[in-house]
């Protein structure tokens, strides 16, 4: 999980107070620097401000050439100029040495995070081309160079690549401050190097080399990225599950900064050595994950699958190397074929009851890890960010590779299917019971004001996108949030105690949770399959907690449930985590307040030690509502953290660690862990 912190600045009275309650200021008067007047728009829910002039005309149409869009809307093309973008530019750069492997031409790939935070990628493959092109420039500066250019386009370059728009090589190159490419070819070595999208150096022979390849060495430019540090384990994660669902290639990784570390990733498993790497720390049904592909014209498709005594499913779907987040056609196919195999199975062995139902694809799943991946020519992706696949070929290919190599285990191995299934099944008679528990929590209508909890206070203010509800950990904190809130987007919701931990139960016992209950009604969007994104009430969740270990224990029981069950919040940035001060400095008649002991210290260090007097504040309840307010709740001065995934498969892996029934993984974690904790109060 990915903590980003927003902060809000202080635009002075923007809500005045005659305001009618349901209502949030839309647009305020303002003038320019040189006195003449625009208009600042006021967006409560982001609490943010946009200046509008008045005048719209040919001059403001601009023409850009070559990668200048790059440079201009970054995000456009690699996400963000955050620490995601910025190790994007990594990715797109192994991606084409990926590609070389399936195209049977490269073994190895070695990334190097250089001492100044430059990167190096190298492989043995055959080296990008570098004879001349039609465009009357060296296939290498053209594939450099040109937007949507490169050999992935018609049936020459690549059966199979990820990297189907052409923009990767050169997105990169526009986003560096510097890049030098190196090309081992044809018995020679070539080097071409550019700044910010421009040739400086063309393309000259430097050396003489008996083996091919490429050599990728650039440094991300500080005028474009936010963050300019690469980190280790972000760039590992992606390196090492590359490896896994590339049989056969060894992936390293080296740090060359000071207290650098270095790993080699290899595995001839392929996507099953995947799966148990993924339960390595649960309990296993079948000890073996289950393995099988197909292929059918230049679609190749692979699956492997074990079952775990979780109840969680963890499903991992990619296509030609990415992770498609959203699933798609090949996901689909998985899933209904395993639907039907397992029905199947039950019927014609009796192990449904009469009084079963039949099994649901929810109920199947229960426990499963899987991954599905499937190499194709030309796979359809919605938009540059290729997370859903929409071939609708490949779903009939899934399907039946699936029904037929399931069935053929399954008949084999009637032992561990029997276990799979009784799981299965007592899944779906808590799925049963769990469905009288959910007509409880669900609203009607977003009128309906009477079903809603009783301790909720609730705020004025219809719009989700303008409404927020923070979560509030007892009575006491949950009086002085009340207090001290602005009822007209702010609601609050007391908790009292800690909510069960979703991690080691069924739906069923979920429901029967009475703060649970009262959050999925609160919220209004429904939970798991049921759940409902546009039915939300609240565009903000705002998890508000004491800095010691219960509150942490309480934060992370919310979080747990919110990713199981709710992930689509915290994948569109619904969720945040409230930082309330640590401390409160008095000194004379000023104060201040501070989140940190770094801060805390150098706000002595202003202002002075002598005569300060310092207030340690170890709970929310201690704070009257002014202060709370002042302090954590003014969206123009507060500081939050939208909670993030930056990745899925390590999410679930934390998840598992710190919730779930194993002790020795948890008590490593700790161990590991424990120097790095700050402002908790024990």
């Amino acid at each position: 999980m990915d903590d980003k912190k927003i902060h809000t600045e202080d635009f002075g009275d923007a809500i005045e107070d005659e305001q009618h309650e349901d209502e949030l200021p839309d647009v305020i008067p303002a003038e320019d620097d040189d006195g003449d007047e625009i208009e600042v728009h006021f967006d409560e829910s982001a609490a943010q401000v946009e200046a509008v002039e008045g005048d719209y005309s040919a001059d403001q149409i601009q023409i850009l050439e070559g990668l200048e869009a790059v440079r201009l809307r970054p995000g456009m093309y690699i996400g963000s100029t955050g620490e995601r973008g910025l190790h994007h530019l990594v990715y797109e750069v192994v991606d084409n040495s990926i590609d070389e492997a399936l195209a049977g031409f490269c073994t190895e790939i070695n990334v190097t995070i250089e001492a100044d935070n430059s990167i190096t990628v190298s492989d043995n493959g055959r080296g990008i081309p570098v004879d001349m092109h039609e465009s009357g420039k060296p296939a290498v500066e053209v594939v450099l160079t040109v937007l949507h250019a490169g050999g992935k386009f018609g049936d020459g370059g690549y059966k199979v690549s990820g990297g189907l728009h052409g923009v990767g090589a050169s997105v990169v190159n526009a986003l560096r401050k510097s890049m030098e490419v190196e090309v081992r070819r044809d018995g020679k070595i070539y080097r071409i190097t550019f700044s910010r999208g421009e040739t400086v150096t063309p393309l000259e022979v430097v050396g003489s080399a008996p083996d091919t390849g490429t050599k990728v060495h650039f440094l991300p430019d500080d005028e474009i990225f936010d963050v300019h540090e690469f980190n280790f384990d972000t760039l590992k994660n992606r390196l090492r599950e590359l490896a896994f669902l590339n049989s056969g290639i060894t992936i390293t990784l080296g740090d060359k900064r000071s207290d650098g570390q270095d790993c080699t990733f290899h595995f001839d498993g392929g996507i099953k050595s995947f799966v148990e790497h993924l339960n390595r720390k649960k309990e296993r049904i079948n000890p073996t994950p289950i393995y099988f592909n197909g292929r059918r014209d230049d679609a190749v498709v692979e699956v492997a699958m074990q079952y775990t005594d979780s109840y969680q499913e963890n499903i991992f779907s990619y296509v030609n190397n990415i992770n498609t987040e959203e699933g798609g056609m090949h996901l689909i196919g998985f899933r209904t074929a395993l639907t039907k195999v397992a029905n199947d199975f039950a019927k014609r062995h009796n192990l449904l009851k009469s009084s079963d139902s039949t099994l649901s694809g929810e109920d199947v799943r229960e426990g499963l890890t899987a991954i599905i991946s499937v190499k194709l020519h030309n796979p359809q992706f919605e938009g540059q960010t290729k997370t859903k696949l929409g071939n609708v070929e490949i779903r009939s290919l899934v399907s039946a590779v699936v029904n037929e190599s399931l069935s053929e285990f399954f008949e084999e191995n009637p032992a561990v299917t029997k276990q799979i299934l009784e799981k299965a099944i007592m899944a779906a008679r808590a799925r049963e019971a769990a469905r009288k528990a959910r007509e409880l929590t669900r609203r009607k209508n977003a009128l309906e004001i009477s079903s809603l909890p009783g301790k909720l206070a609730d705020c004025s203010v219809k719009d989700p996108d303008k409404a927020e509800i923070y979560i509030v950990e007892g009575d006491s904190a949950g009086g002085s949030a009340k207090q001290g809130r602005d009822r007209r987007f702010q609601a609050i919701l007391p908790l009292r105690g800690k909510i069960l931990n979703v991690e080691k139960a069924r739906l069923d016992k979920i429901f029967a949770n009475a703060e649970i209950r009262t959050m999925i009604t609160a919220f209004g969007t429904g939970i798991s399959d049921d759940f409902d994104l546009s039915k939300r009430r609240y565009g903000k969740i705002i998890i508000m907690t004491d800095a010691d270990v219960d509150g942490a224990h309480i934060r992370t029981l919310l979080l747990t449930f919110f990713y199981r069950y709710m992930k689509p919040l915290v994948d569109h940035g619904h969720v945040y985590i409230a930082q309330p001060p640590l401390y409160q400095i008095r000194k004379g008649k000023e104060h201040w307040y501070t989140y940190s002991d770094e801060e805390l210290s150098r706000k002595l260090d202003e202002v002075g030690r002598d005569g300060a007097t310092v207030q340690r504040y170890k709970g929310l309840g201690e704070m009257n509502p002014e202060q709370l307010w002042e302090t954590t709740m003014d969206p123009m001065k507060r500081t939050m953290l939208r909670v993030e995934v930056k990745d899925a498969v390590e999410a679930d892996e934390l998840f598992t660690i710190l919730m779930g029934d194993q002790v020795a993984p948890r008590r490593q974690f700790i161990e590991e862990n424990a120097l790095l904790v700050k402002n908790l109060d024990i």
